[in-house]
């Protein structure tokens, strides 16, 4: 298994391969598993091979957004879905309640309120207005 940090257009993403058998791979983007395609064959000691495109993604319900917990007693709130950025409410520094609206995700055609999962202060806000997002995509760190 092997993990790796990409970030593409400003958006970061976690990409875990798990599984590597000739041209077939089996690999984790922010949580959600795909099975993707190789062009050629990799061997065992070559490093990680470029990702073409998902034959088959896991189908995946609405939830509430997750959330992560990172060094220093900061949190992640991440985007339960996937879809585009339509509104950030808050700004670094801003003190925020639980329950308080973050960011508006539209996803499926539908406005989703992502909003704080506990009291904080707003250490940085990983999207701007317009980003497509996947899921799992970080979006706010609450200290």
């Amino acid at each position: 298994m092997k993990e790796y940090n990409l970030i593409i257009n400003g958006n970061n993403y976690s990409v875990i391969i798990n599984e590597l058998e000739d041209t077939l791979a089996e690999v984790e983007v922010n949580g959600t598993p795909f099975q993707v395609t190789i062009d050629k064959p990799i061997k065992k000691s070559a490093p990680a091979p470029a990702i073409r495109a998902p034959r088959a993604a896991a189908p995946s319900a609405a939830k509430a957004p997750s959330v992560q917990a990172s060094s220093g007693g900061s949190h992640t709130i991440n985007s339960p879905l996937p879809g585009v950025i339509l509104e950030v409410s808050v700004k670094e520094g801003d003190t925020v309640k639980a329950g308080q609206k973050l960011i508006v995700l539209e996803a499926m055609k539908m406005e989703n309120n992502i909003e704080a999962d506990r009291d904080g202060v707003v250490s940085a806000i990983k999207v701007n207005k317009g980003d497509s997002v996947l899921e799992g995509a970080p979006l706010i760190i609450l200290n």
